[in-house]
């Protein structure tokens, strides 16, 4: 392995025993590459010769001691990135070139607050639909038009980078066409974390949300990364949507009952609220369809953080849009039994606290009914699959494990949504796996003839490492582990990009 350090930052983070600043969340503020051939001392068993693409993970990592009080979603966002390339891997890592970065690192110091803390403690204008945040891009990472974009959940800024490099490109605004601030200068709409990429046509859908109405907006970017439509769609207030799903001809949009407190709203407070009375609704719209083409469906109380995916799929009932993805048993879990409220602090964001499950609804576009039902009881989140089958029938999801109230992964489960069969991975004491896509090999001949990657936190060995496990043969654990030259943090989502869908900045 040889390894080369590209910059190195000093911040002024106070040595802490925070639980999202510690451990597996202790922040890297190095800057690497590094590059992987067979048979160094780092690789264990054998880089695949038919895997071509990169696997990239967002992260956060906050650099500067925070103004208030930190969320693990508050750090700046940082994307590792494994390139493989028919038997050779090369590693890189790199703070994402945020607005929000560059003005803390010239001031040396925080300047923006964070999710749980008021507008207040921000000492300049922030974005994202609560206004005065740190939109620091750090929540999903997708590659389109042959590179690479990362989003924040609370509807940032998006930004482009070379998906092999990292190289910065700055704000995406897809031509000036997608609106980022209102006429006063505000932060208006932006882009939430999320947004799809289909991989048959190379389109991005997205959407985004906000406290001002129509407080949502839906929009496709095409494969020549051109915003050719965007639209609102119309909800009752202020809402908080995390994700979104879609199939060949539509795109699915949802009206959680999980939402910011009216009252609380009213007073300037942001206090998350379950109207567990209300049904949750879901938004059925042509790709390039508007507020009058949706055709609204009603199902049981809950809150999906994560889809996993969605199909159309002809029935002698008529046609029906298949959603899978997690239903939270709990969506605002508290222990009273011990005088605990909802943790809003986000100490306990693990999965297993929300009890989410692989569930499925049936809209029928037809009838206006709902069909629904839990298609496992195994607790899990933070599902992946083949790219290629999203919007389209697919067979397999690779599912982390939730390692008890901790926002970390302990294990995988692959799933066989045909005949409910199941594989598990368990990683071991203190390893924490991310989130994993599935990775088609070169000429690959079905849907899960490829590999499941994953980097690795091991709290145990102090290290972190990328393994390398055949997609048909989960349990039989990686076939190939790259040790890393530097332990990262824990973040949150993750891609993988076939090396053909890449296009190196200058090269068209």
């Amino acid at each position: 392995m040889k390894v080369e350090t590209y910059e190195r930052f000093q911040g002024n983070l106070d040595a802490t025993d925070h639980p999202y600043m510690s451990g597996p969340f202790t922040p890297v503020h190095e800057e690497l590459t590094a590059f992987y051939e067979n048979g160094d001392a780092e690789v264990q068993g054998t880089i695949p010769a038919d895997l071509d693409g990169v696997y990239l993970r967002n992260t956060q990592n906050p650099l500067f001691k925070p103004l208030g009080t930190y969320h693990v979603f508050d750090g700046a966002g940082m994307v590792h990135a494994l390139r493989f390339n028919r038997g050779r891997a090369e590693y890189r890592n790199r703070f994402l070139r945020t607005t929000a970065f560059e003005m803390e690192l010239a001031a040396g110091q925080s300047v923006f607050g964070g999710l749980i803390d008021p507008p207040s403690v921000s000492r300049f204008a922030g974005w994202g639909a609560r206004g005065g945040l740190r939109d620091a891009a750090s929540t999903d990472v997708v590659v389109h038009a042959g590179s690479a974009l990362a989003t924040f959940y609370q509807c940032g800024v998006p930004y482009r980078f070379d998906a092999f490099t990292l190289e910065p490109a700055g704000h995406e605004t897809f031509g000036g066409r997608l609106p980022v601030t209102d006429g006063a200068g505000r932060f208006d709409h932006g882009m939430s974390a999320h947004c799809k990429v289909d991989e048959h046509n190379g389109e991005l859908l997205f959407f985004n949300y906000s406290k001002r109405a129509p407080y949502m907006h839906y929009g496709v970017v095409d494969a020549n990364n051109v915003l050719v439509h965007y639209t609102p769609i119309p909800l009752p207030g202020p809402r908080l949507p995390h994700d979104m799903s879609f199939t060949e001809n539509y795109a699915i949009l949802d009206d959680f009952p999980l939402y910011w407190d009216p009252q609380a709203l009213r007073e300037g407070k942001h206090a998350v609220r379950f109207f567990r009375e209300q049904a949750s609704r879901m938004a059925v719209i042509p790709r390039r369809g508007s507020a009058d083409d949706i055709i609204w469906f009603e199902a049981s109380p809950t809150y999906v953080l994560h889809w996993i995916n969605a199909w159309e799929e002809e029935t002698p009932e008529g046609l029906e849009i298949v959603r899978h993805g997690y239903f939270q048993a709990t969506p605002l879990p508290s222990n009273k039994d011990r005088g605990e409220g909802f943790d809003n602090k986000g100490r306990k964001l693990g999965a297993a606290r929300y009890g989410p499950h692989i569930h499925e609804w049936r809209l029928n576009l037809r009838t206006g009914k709902v069909r629904e039902r839990a298609l496992d009881d195994t607790v899990c989140e933070f599902g992946m699959i083949n790219g290629r089958h999203a919007g389209r029938p697919y067979r397999y999801s690779y599912n982390p494990l939730p390692v008890d109230d901790a926002f970390l992964f302990g294990g995988l489960m692959k799933f066989d949504h045909v005949t409910g069969d199941k594989q598990w991975l368990t990683l071991g004491e203190r390893r924490y796996a991310s989130e994993s896509p599935m990775a088609p090999r070169l000429n690959a001949r079905d849907e899960d003839d490829g590999y499941v990657v994953s980097f690795i936190t091991d709290e145990k060995a102090q290290c972190s490492e990328v393994v390398v496990i055949d997609a048909k043969r989960l349990a039989d654990g990686p076939v190939c582990t790259i040790r890393l030259p530097h332990k990262i943090s824990s973040g949150t989502h993750s891609c993988w990009a076939a090396g053909s869908d890449v296009r190196p900045f200058g090269q068209g």
